[in-house]
């Protein structure tokens, strides 16, 4: 299992956003508060980021030790600004590699994937398509190739996040299978068997597994739901199996 968060707003530090919170990741590492599965998340870490200034393709960063066993990262992080990131720690599920190549995020260049979850690899690898090649044999890994197939397609993110989640699924009943991407624009968010939660901020948002802090401001989103967060706020809308690219935002389900 993993804890991840995604951060889209105002610059600001991979340091203030990953090592500054009272209960950030490092913290959740070993000590998840929220996680269903009672598993530490040391198997490897990364933050992903695009950088500001001209379009350029996303940056990952990923290392398969703990955190704190990696000396060049405060460093790195206080120096990096971006206004859109994801980072994640990870808890690697039995038989499955440690290495840097299985650690989340996951990137096609322009688009940054994090799993909090697991699927069945023996289920799912058929979906993949000629001329696409997981860098890892983790299943993390299958699931990052299979959504860059769909938005190499022209899916939009959301419709291609949420359609794969269905596909997989529907295909293996207990994949756990809480999403997070960001293309830098967008957040789309899953919640499929893990938690996950978000707070608005006057300069941005923060979608993660779990609380950063004890402030009262995070919102914690059901079971089954898609999040997806931009510049005109947060849509929490439910999955259901006829496809949720035909729900309307809910009322009242938005937040500057």
């Amino acid at each position: 299992m993993c804890r991840h968060f995604a951060w889209l707003g105002r610059p600001r530090t991979l340091a203030e956003l990953i090592l500054q919170p009272s209960y950030g990741l490092p913290h959740q590492a070993s000590r998840p508060r929220w996680q269903n599965i009672d598993l530490v998340n040391r198997d490897g870490f990364g933050a992903g980021w695009f950088p500001l200034g001209e379009p350029a393709p996303a940056i990952s960063y990923r290392r398969a030790v703990p955190m704190e066993e990696d000396a060049a990262f405060p460093a790195l992080a206080a120096r990096t600004s971006a206004s859109c990131v994801i980072g994640a720690v990870r808890g690697a599920s039995p038989g499955m590699p440690i290495e840097a190549e299985a650690t989340a995020p996951f990137t096609n260049g322009g688009c940054l994937l994090s799993l909090n979850g697991h699927l069945d690899r023996e289920k799912t690898a058929h979906l993949l398509e000629p001329g696409y090649a997981p860098e890892s044999t983790c299943d993390s890994a299958l699931l990052a190739t299979l959504l860059w197939q769909r938005l190499d397609s022209g899916q939009p993110l959301e419709f291609a996040v949420v359609g794969l989640l269905e596909t997989i699924a529907g295909l293996d009943s207990n994949a756990c299978l809480n999403m997070l991407a960001t293309d830098g624009a967008q957040i789309v968010a899953t919640t499929w068997a893990e938690t996950l939660c978000y707070r608005t901020e006057d300069d941005g948002v923060l979608v993660a597994s779990e609380p950063h802090d004890d402030d009262p401001g995070w919102i914690r989103v059901p079971d089954r739901h898609v999040v997806v967060a931009d510049a005109l706020g947060v849509a929490v809308r439910p999955l259901r199996d006829d496809g949720l690219s035909e729900l309307p935002p809910l009322a009242g389900d938005s937040a500057a």
